[in-house]
């Protein structure tokens, strides 16, 4: 079907947040598809998803001040910050590529394809155990030669490692997880706890005070912590130092937040984060379902602690279905729910064909925090405490929604096509080279306070 108007989307969202659509006209929405090389409407995406955002943010600076504000987002804007990875530099130049080189797309022994990743260490270390091969791509392909492409991802998943088989839409739609996903919403927002309402005093701007806890990494999450960051939440960011991650994501996710080492493995550990919760207003987690709530940190005990928390959940699949509590990335998903194959057959091309941008994380991590902001509404109006659920694969399958475009003679923007839509900043890395954020505001223009910072550069407290 043809693409959606951003605007219909963006009232469809507003609705499944159970916000009050008077302030919808507030809303500018200018550019036109196609603005990237996909079949998808990844420009409608970004567009609706960081102006449900920015609207949202418009919205508690309404209750903090009595004030409506204009709210304007251009498509092209708005897709350029769905990459905003891609145009990262420090100090002018382009940060080391962070992805392994055996990782991607191959063919297996039964003639499908299945995607491999393996950018962080441990599931590089732990594919290659099961391969029983070399740290190699020839190697790798011999060795997947011997497997059938479901048979390794299931191997992959029971061993915790994260791979897929490649599939279209048809097949996804009939396999269990993909009909779990079709069942569920795009975003839920259920209230898990009483508490007393909590009001918005007078402030400078839409998230002044409100403490945000967000432990997540990669991209869909830190870009939730990151956009609250924006409407001037004070974000710590909270990792340790034993966990991997990848720099230049750090870097460009980074940008106005403090950054804190706990690691929840020692008692000292849980107790600092649990001190930390008790004064937070969100806390954001993005780890493998059950990770966070195997240390105490769950929904309900964070709710028991902190009446009146705003605690928001990112998965890959979901939280129902056989899946649910499987590892997974952008990539991996945009392989096993049939995006990759649909967009290849758009282009005429024999191999699966990505997104040309991780269009599921970015749009999982605005909309996780627009459903914070929505909460955080609820919170000031009614009381209690929320959980907010967002998931990769259910991203996903919003998009296939959106409808598709023409794009055949859409070129892919290179750095030098998007300097407009750059800042320099000083930052704990050097002289950082970054995308601006898309959403304009008259009242509160979006901005970042703080510059990124090497992880743990903070203490693990609120500031005073």
């Amino acid at each position: 079907m043809p693409a959606l108007d951003p605007a219909d989307v963006l009232i469809e969202l507003w609705g499944d947040a159970g916000l009050d659509d008077d302030v919808l006209d507030d809303v500018v929405f200018t550019g036109t598809e196609p603005v990237l090389p996909s079949s998808f409407a990844v420009g409608t995406a970004a567009q609706a998803t960081i102006g449900a955002a920015a609207l949202a943010a418009a919205e508690l600076w309404r209750l903090r001040s009595g004030r409506r504000q204009r709210v304007s987002v251009e498509m092209r804007d708005a897709a350029v910050e769905f990459r905003s990875e891609r145009y990262l530099r420090v100090d002018g130049k382009e940060p080391a590529d962070h992805h392994d080189h055996i990782a991607g797309l191959y063919r297996c022994g039964d003639g499908r394809w299945a995607r491999l990743h393996t950018n962080l260490p441990h599931h590089r270390q732990g594919l290659l155990q099961l391969l029983g091969c070399d740290h190699d791509k020839a190697a790798v392909q011999r060795a997947l030669a011997r497997w059938e492409a479901e048979a390794l991802e299931t191997a992959a998943a029971e061993a915790g490692l994260v791979v897929t088989a490649c599939r279209s839409f048809a097949e996804w739609d009939a396999h269990p997880q993909g009909r779990a996903i079709a069942n569920l919403p795009l975003l839920s927002i259920e209230k898990i706890g009483d508490a007393p309402a909590q009001k918005l005093a007078p402030a400078e701007r839409p998230l002044s005070g409100i403490k945000v806890l967000d432990l997540t990494r990669i991209i869909a999450g830190p870009v939730c912590g990151r956009t609250l960051a924006v409407h001037g939440a004070e974000v710590l960011l909270v990792t340790a130092a034993h966990l991997p991650s990848m720099l230049p994501l750090v870097i460009d996710t980074g940008r106005g937040k403090l950054s804190a080492h706990i690691d929840l493995r020692q008692p000292d550990g849980r107790k600092m984060l649990a001190d930390l919760v008790r004064e937070a207003d969100v806390f954001v987690q993005g780890y493998r379902p059950g990770a966070v709530g195997a240390h105490g940190f769950g929904a309900q005990e964070v709710a028991r602690l902190r009446p009146g928390i705003v605690y928001a959940s990112l998965s890959a699949y979901g939280h129902d279905g056989p899946w649910a509590s499987r590892r997974g990335f952008d990539s991996l998903v945009q392989t096993a729910s049939g995006l990759n194959l649909a967009e290849a057959e758009a282009f005429g091309s024999t191999k699966p064909r990505p997104l040309p941008a991780q269009a599921l994380d970015h749009a999982a991590g605005y909309l996780l925090a627009f459903g914070v902001m929505a909460a955080l509404k609820r919170r000031a109006e009614q009381g209690g405490s929320w959980h907010i659920r967002v998931s990769l694969a259910q991203t996903g399958y919003w998009l296939r929604g959106l409808g598709r475009i023409d794009s055949m003679q859409c070129h892919d923007p290179a750095f030098g096509h998007v300097r407009d839509r750059l800042q320099d900043t000083p930052s704990g890395f050097g002289r950082l080279t970054a995308v601006r954020h898309a959403a304009e505001m008259s009242e509160t223009p979006p901005h970042w306070v703080r510059s990124t910072v090497p992880l743990g550069t903070h203490a693990p407290a609120w500031p005073r």
